[in-house]
């Protein structure tokens, strides 16, 4: 399967290690916001093809998909755009920083017909999968998901420390794995949503701290803390408190109430979470079918999202 990946960002790089493990996926071609970062990243990944506009990639012969790791605002357009051209796409979260937007992805999703999907890591997990496994075979029964999503990111840098052309997001981006997941683990869009947001950073344009609650009619609640501001611990982690249990999960790493290690290394094929998310788009393609995290099956968090924004709006 002849794969090109669009963004050499921090997450990019993430994506060419695990389809590195990956049997029967090629990597033909790199885009990148300039010929010569994509020739760099190119060179290293020894990928044959690198250019700064998707259409060249879009061009080439034999091209059967496209994962898209270039900056949020871009996802929506780019998706469209290689869907149109017969394209199957995976879209690194969020697929679009609007409703309006994802609404229309999911249209075209489904006038083109090709594989859509959204990079919905914590769905891949093998922490979050062990738990959504348990949950669908009857042994558990979330109660509250108590999630911590913090970060120090004062100036416009990426992972990698380098600086970014664009601007993050706490609401559009880093709640929606949340959002998605909460509504994954409990088979339930949020019935309930509220959300409190810090003043605006003054140079970033941006709410640096927010929090978020959610509900679902079997009376479920999720608690989410967002931070840019925060100092160290980095990182999200999860408190599953269950009818059965309670579980920790940061990350690949589970742990029960007690703190006693819970062994997922048996969970799936890697413990690589994006390694596993692009296994099923491709397998998707394969066998033709919808995958886990389509475009569709992640419209309702984007739904929640954008009334989670409209009340921060109307509160300002």
């Amino acid at each position: 399967m002849k794969v090109c990946l669009a963004g050499t960002g921090a997450f990019g790089v993430k994506h060419l290690e695990a389809m590195a493990n990956i049997p029967g996926v090629e990597v033909v071609s790199l885009v990148g916001s300039s010929v010569e970062s994509a020739r760099e990243v190119a060179v290293q990944w020894k990928i044959p093809h690198c250019t700064a506009n998707l259409a060249d990639s879009l061009a080439l012969p034999g091209l059967d998909a496209v994962i898209l790791c270039t900056p949020t605002q871009m996802h929506a357009a780019q998706g469209m755009q290689c869907m149109l051209a017969g394209k199957h796409v995976m879209i690194e979260i969020p697929m679009a920083d609007s409703l309006a937007d994802s609404e229309r992805l999911v249209r075209v999703q489904r006038e083109t017909g090709v594989i859509a999907m959204a990079g919905h890591t914590r769905r891949f997990n093998p922490s979050h999968q062990w738990i959504h496994k348990r949950i669908l075979g009857g042994e558990l029964k979330v109660l509250q998901m108590d999630v911590q999503t913090y970060f120090f990111r004062r100036t416009n840098t990426n992972a990698l420390g380098k600086p970014r052309s664009w601007t993050d997001h706490l609401l559009w981006h880093h709640a929606c794995h949340t959002v998605d997941l909460f509504a994954y683990q409990t088979g339930q869009q949020a019935a309930a949503a509220f959300a409190l947001e810090g003043p605006k950073q003054p140079t970033l344009g941006i709410a640096m701290d927010m929090c978020i609650g959610l509900k679902v009619a079997s009376g479920a609640i999720c608690t989410l803390s967002l931070s840019f501001n925060n100092d160290g611990p980095l990182g999200t982690f999860f408190r599953y408190i269950c009818d059965n249990g309670t579980y920790i999960a940061r990350y690949d790493e589970l742990l029960n109430g007690k703190n006693e290690s819970i062994d997922v290394s048996k969970v799936d094929v890697s413990m690589n979470g994006i390694e596993l998310q692009d296994r099923e788009f491709f397998a998707a393609i394969r066998e033709k079918r919808e995958p886990n995290a389509s475009v569709a099956q992640c419209l309702p968090a984007m739904q929640t999202l954008d009334r989670l924004e409209k009340q921060l709006t109307a509160s300002v």
